[in-house]
């Protein structure tokens, strides 16, 4: 049976094969996004030649499109000027717990370092405002420069880990403007730092040794192509959420009935090209899947029910969390229950007023829900909700409130109503250091990898927080870019032609 287009491995290039007149750099890094942005930042700060190619016209790539989030913490100056107290410890324990599966040597060596990347960041030549912004929103509404973005404060993490928020974003006013800014000033930088940047111009194939190590690429320009010598090559080329192959292969979640986030780019040849050479692939089967039915923050203090009309989620949780509970209930449907009182503006379209209710039992019956069942939910749910307690699901104090304002207003949060938007988490293992490894977990000799095509910190959609595409990206990008050039440099003292 044919292989799908879309599943098929490119073949690598045997080293032998490559002309001798071909071009060389220390190292290449494939895709113009945040992680492949500070690789080649960092490894040209490190002393090394390099290349920098990207398919799209200009830089940028999805990482442009994202809401603008960094999740930072440990104690950053934002955090200290607001007044949350944070520490390497409750971050590094937030996100092993809040995360199904952790690397815990890469979320220690990102909390470690996480202020130290505020500054790295800030010092690219923008300012986080140092201001708070208490609500829930998807993305803050102003130019605040910190909020909550994940769970720390929903139970059971507030439990025994002191929740701060750690979601940064650049000051520009609620939309992706913010990270536009941090790209062009890292192709800034980037020019500064010397790096030779091509555009519409994408790696085909790697270049193999006999070893198995990784020595260079195929490129493709238009009907142009050629031949790249490195030491390095760090692939960031983005996830695969525009793969239809390999979406139905790892996440059919992502299918018909969801909004894609990513760009055209976003087609996994990066992934592909990894597996030419032996790459591992880890958490291929996660996506991130939301439909966020905030702001108005007030809409929290409502409860979330399915077609049995019982509760399964804390509505204080974030949007993410939410929705991923959302898919697990019968047949993916899921009603918010609002009062007139705590409905608020019309601000989310992604979640569509279904009907208003004058009574809670007409609204029962409105939905089709076993006799009895809601009614009993919304009176057990005001009843705690009036003392600030909820013991089934242990919602937080702030977002408590009796739902008795009639009439009732029901959103429809279920799949296929509501506008479910999604993209890929997977990607190549690698190290802490950007190494792609093997399934053996030897690593691949000068291959790296960073970004949406490798497995970092965000492993699952459900403990997923706003800012750590952005955060990890950037992150382990800029370690993958140090690594690279320290592979081109020992090389060089190894062989005077530095090949």
């Amino acid at each position: 049976m044919t292989e799908p287009a879309g599943l098929a491995i490119p073949a690598a290039v045997p080293a032998t094969d490559l002309p001798a007149d071909t071009e060389t750099y220390d190292v290449v890094v494939v895709g113009f996004g945040i992680a492949g942005g500070c690789a080649a930042l960092e490894a040209a700060r490190a002393g090394a030649r390099v290349l920098l190619l990207e398919r799209a016209a200009v830089h940028g790539g999805t990482s442009s499109m994202s809401g603008g989030h960094f999740y930072l913490g440990a104690g950053t100056d934002v955090q200290q000027a607001t007044g949350h107290e944070d520490s390497v410890d409750a971050m590094v324990r937030y996100l092993m717990a809040s995360t199904k599966d952790p690397d815990e040597e890469k979320i220690r060596a990102y909390c470690e370092s996480s202020v130290e990347h505020f500054d790295w960041l800030e010092a690219l030549g923008f300012r986080f405002e140092r201001s708070y912004f208490p609500g829930k929103a998807v993305i803050q509404p102003g130019t605040e420069g910190l909020m909550f973005t994940g769970n720390e404060k929903v139970w059971p993490f507030r439990e025994d880990i002191p929740p701060a928020p750690r979601g940064h974003k650049v000051p520009v006013p609620g939309d992706t403007e913010g990270t536009r800014i941090v790209m062009d000033l890292l192709r800034e930088r980037i020019d500064e730092a010397g790096v030779e940047v091509r555009y519409e111009t994408g790696a085909a194939q790697l270049v193999v040794t006999d070893e198995g190590g990784v020595a260079g690429l195929a490129w493709k320009s238009f009907d142009a192509t050629g031949f790249v010598r490195s030491d390095a090559v760090v692939i960031a080329a983005g996830g695969f959420v525009m793969n239809a192959d390999m979406v139905a292969r790892y996440t059919p979640a992502l299918g018909s009935k969801l909004f894609t986030l990513g760009s055209t780019y976003d087609d996994g040849l990066g992934i592909r090209l990894g597996q030419s050479v032996g790459a591992a692939l880890e958490n291929m089967e996660e996506p991130f899947i939301t439909a966020p039915f905030y702001p108005p923050s007030s809409r929290c203090k409502g409860l979330i029910v399915n077609r049995d009309g019982q509760r399964f989620v804390a509505e204080d949780s974030y949007h993410a969390r939410t929705s991923y509970h959302v898919l697990q209930q019968p047949d993916a449907v899921a009603y918010l229950i609002v009062d007139s009182e705590h409905l608020g503006e019309d601000h989310m379209p992604l979640v569509p007023l279904k009907d208003g209710y004058e009574t809670v039992e007409e609204m029962e019956a409105g939905l089709g829900m076993p006799a009895g069942s809601l009614v009993a939910t919304v009176e057990r749910y005001n009843e705690h909700a009036a003392a600030g307690e909820d013991p089934d699901f242990h919602k937080h104090p702030d977002w408590l409130a009796p739902q008795t304002a009639g009439p009732w207003a029901v959103l429809d949060l279920s799949l296929g109503v509501a506008l479910y938007a999604g993209f890929t988490i997977g990607g190549m293992a690698t190290t802490v250091d950007g190494e792609v490894r093997r399934s053996d977990g030897s690593v691949v000799p000068g291959l790296y990898a960073a970004g949406a095509c490798a497995s970092n910190i965000a492993q699952d959609g459900a403990g997923y927080c706003s800012g750590t595409q952005l955060g990890e990206g950037s992150f382990f990008g800029r370690r993958a870019g140090v690594a690279a050039a320290a592979r081109a440099a020992r090389r060089a003292t190894v062989s005077p032609s530095g090949r």
